[in-house]
């Protein structure tokens, strides 16, 4: 039995895969919250984009 235990100690075969599954974890995590802030980034930029274009819009037809 001891051997056993000591066999299954050393055993390191799956450590890798979870050390790669909690890499992902917190990758998800990370972008899950930055979401929300770079969609209102993008909305800013898009919206002023928007305004400049109707701006030289009007300007053209003048």
């Amino acid at each position: 039995m001891l051997k056993l235990v000591k066999r299954l100690g050393g055993d390191r075969s799956g450590a890798t895969a979870i050390e790669y599954g909690l890499i992902a974890a917190f990758i998800a995590l990370a972008l899950t919250a930055s979401l929300p802030s770079i969609r209102k980034n993008l909305t800013g930029v898009f919206n002023t984009v928007d305004t400049e274009l109707g701006q030289a819009k009007k300007a053209a037809k003048n």
